[in-house]
């Protein structure tokens, strides 16, 4: 099996995921999974693809992510890992799918419009 590359996103944040055979190593930036998200939430979000298809220890995972948060990064880490077992076998789709795996979440920060203080909250308006 040759090294396959997928892109996820969510947010600003984007992973650049290559997954090959192996031992069930997940490298996120050059540092181990637990080094780079301590939390447990965040290892089981990036793992969740791997648990749902059966697939725990049999792929080595390299990922590069820049942008967003911690949990954007979890998040499109996951489904760049949901689209490349997609790739590899088609029978996981059936899985992955109802889960909402493979679902990009478009939700992104609305811009701040000028005159006003927020994206939608106005100065107080005061009348005196």
């Amino acid at each position: 099996m040759e090294v396959i590359h997928k892109i996820g996103r969510r947010k600003t944040a984007v992973a650049r995921v290559y997954v090959s055979e192996g031992k069930g190593n997940i490298t996120i930036n050059k540092k181990d999974l637990n080094v780079y998200f301590p939390t447990a939430t965040l290892q089981y979000k990036v793992k969740q693809p791997f648990a749902l298809t059966s697939n725990d220890d049999n792929f080595d995972v390299k990922v590069n992510v820049y942008g967003g948060g911690i949990t954007g990064q979890a998040e499109a880490i996951r489904l760049a890992l949901s689209r490349a077992l997609c790739e590899m076998d088609a029978e996981h789709r059936l899985v992955l799918k109802p889960e909402g795996l493979l679902t990009r979440d478009p939700r992104m920060v609305e811009r701040k419009k000028f005159g006003q203080k927020k994206a939608r909250k106005k100065f107080q308006f005061s009348k005196r």
